[in-house]
């Protein structure tokens, strides 16, 4: 989980945000017509979610407020990153004149919805998992371009740790993460890839062995723990659907094996398909596992639709039909510009 004691994500807004290419084009057409129109009125708006979940995405969407909002005398009040949200609770509202930044509505938007959809996703893991670590193994889920972003959402959300580079730097954290099955299939045996890892990575790397590729993974968990003794931290069971996965009877049967020759201190941790629902199932049993890697049921949550409207233009409360006019109260929402 991310700690509050780290500094502020640094988020670079691309220029094709800033130039308005991601907005809607209708957007574009209203900037376009209001400054022929010489209009720009001192306008307030509110975004909401359309369901409970956890806020995120919001550190980013301040850096790109403070990028167009820099020159404009303007107010800017919000929940923070990570908070609890309610449906339809207002968790930003911006008051500034709107040529400034209604050109961002789609970016602000977007951005809120899948942060918060990945986080929220990541809160029910880690919910599920009752404190027991669980990490955020989805960027290869998703297109390279959002990979920081997601990893960062589910940290966020309460993961321990993320596999990418770029979402552990933008998290301030260390990513997580030891070997692929393609590297033990390279070097043609469990313990020789296990090994060589030892050789050649920094001490402060885990020393974490997946045992699933050529043996059982009694024997494989064995033979690598054998090998490193007590350097070995943990093994990693991913075993594929085609051969049933990994089962709370698996991990039980890895574990007597371990115990029973002398290795108790090694951890089991398990990947491959984890879901909210399977962690609970490994709780329930009984089943001895130290940890969860999560991939898809992070990495392709349903982002939380976000709206914007506005409510006030020139000190004049308005809304559209069907929502209330004037400025929405929320005594959760702070100042941040």
């Amino acid at each position: 989980m991310m700690d509050d004691k780290k500094k502020t994500p640094e988020f670079i807004i691309p220029e094709t945000v800033l130039n308005g290419e991601t907005a809607d084009i209708y957007f574009a057409h209203t900037l376009s017509i209001l400054r022929k129109e010489n209009l720009n009125p001192v306008t307030v708006m509110e975004v909401f979610p359309g369901r409970a979940g956890i806020l995120c995405g919001m550190e980013e969407v301040k850096a790109l407020l403070k990028k167009v909002l820099a020159e404009v005398e303007c107010e800017v009040w919000a929940l923070n990153e990570g908070d609890a949200m309610d449906a339809r609770e207002v968790v930003l509202r911006i008051k500034a004149p709107y040529q400034s930044y209604g050109l961002y509505e789609t970016a602000i938007d977007g951005i809120l919805a899948h942060s918060s959809g990945w986080a929220t996703a990541a809160r029910r893991c880690v919910d599920a998992a009752s404190g027991l670590p669980v990490l955020s193994f989805g960027v290869r889920h998703v297109h390279p371009n959002v990979a920081a972003v997601m990893d960062y959402a589910a940290m966020v959300g309460g993961c321990s740790g993320c596999s990418s580079i770029t979402g552990a730097f933008l998290a301030g954290v260390t990513p997580s993460g030891t070997m692929p099955h393609a590297l033990i299939l390279i070097m043609g045996d469990t313990v020789a890839a296990t090994l060589a890892f030892d050789k050649h990575m920094d001490a402060n790397v885990p020393r974490i062995s997946l045992v699933d590729t050529f043996l059982d993974e009694n024997e494989e968990s064995l033979r690598v723990a054998q090998s490193l003794g007590e350097k070995l931290d943990s093994v990693r069971l991913d075993t594929p659907s085609e051969l049933g996965g990994v089962t709370p009877e698996l991990v039980e049967k890895v574990r007597n094996t371990l115990d029973t020759a002398g290795y108790t201190t090694v951890q089991i941790f398990v990947s491959g398909g984890i879901t909210p629902d399977r962690i609970k199932g490994f709780l329930k049993s009984g089943a001895p596992v130290d940890g969860f890697g999560v991939g898809s049921y992070i990495s392709g949550a349903l982002p939380i639709d976000f709206t914007a409207d506005l409510h006030e233009i020139d000190g004049k409360p308005i809304a559209k039909r069907g929502r209330t006019a004037g400025i929405t109260d929320n005594p959760r929402l702070r100042r941040i510009m």
